[in-house]
């Protein structure tokens, strides 16, 4: 009777599921929920975000400056003419309108 040399199949069963394991590990570490792509696609979204954000805040600056210039305290009355020109289409009589 001769016997063959070769490895348990024990041994090789857990090589296999060693190797699934660092598979799916290395899966999840790139393409999952915490994973690379996603905080890539965070931090994209954050700076986007930030960006907007700016915009925002300069926007609303411009709308205060041009409240306070137009309350009790502070009038200016270019700002004043203009607004009148443009809500209620005033015009001057030594203006020529072209449209």
């Amino acid at each position: 009777m001769t016997r063959r040399n070769r490895p348990p199949m024990g041994t090789l069963l857990y090589f296999l599921c060693m190797v699934m394991l660092g598979l799916y590990f290395t899966f999840a570490a790139v393409q999952g929920d915490y994973g690379v792509f996603k905080r890539a696609e965070v931090q994209s979204q954050g700076r986007a975000l930030t960006e907007e954000l700016a915009v925002l805040q300069a926007e609303v600056a411009r709308m205060e400056n041009l409240t306070i210039r137009l309350s009790d305290t502070y009038l200016d009355l270019d700002l004043l003419d203009e607004q009148a020109r443009d809500v209620l289409g005033l015009i001057r009589s030594d203006e020529i309108v072209i449209r």
